[in-house]
């Protein structure tokens, strides 16, 4: 089994920074791609980023060029540094792994979520 957890979620103004990490622990053998994705009240959970095990990274459109997500592969943990923030992006942010256990096969992993509120 793998948990994974969010946190660094909090409060910020507009025009500001904030970090989010994401650290997996349990039984596993192997974590490839890390994720982060979105969901804002009444909305649909929205792609933001995503990782692979080799730090290739793709974006959602709404967060190119303003966010950066990032792994690190030895402690088993995703970051994602967000900036200029707006009031669009408040959300609560998930994690998301495929973690092999055991044999296989490659199974996925959700957080809890962490809030993130832009606001004045």
């Amino acid at each position: 089994q793998v948990q994974l957890e969010e946190s660094g979620g909090e409060l910020v103004q507009p025009g500001g920074s904030l970090r989010l990490s994401c650290a997996a622990s349990g039984s596993f053998v192997a974590i490839h791609t890390m994720a982060w994705y979105r969901q804002a009240p009444g909305n649909r959970r929205e792609f933001v980023a995503r990782i692979s095990s080799d730090g290739i990274a793709e974006y959602g459109d709404s967060v190119k060029g303003r966010f950066t997500i990032s792994r690190d592969n030895a402690r088993n943990t995703m970051y994602l540094q967000m900036s200029s923030l707006n009031p669009a992006d408040t959300a609560v942010y998930y994690c998301f792994a495929n973690v092999l256990v055991g044999s296989g096969p490659w199974s996925t992993a959700w957080g809890q979520g962490t809030q993130v509120t832009v606001s004045s």
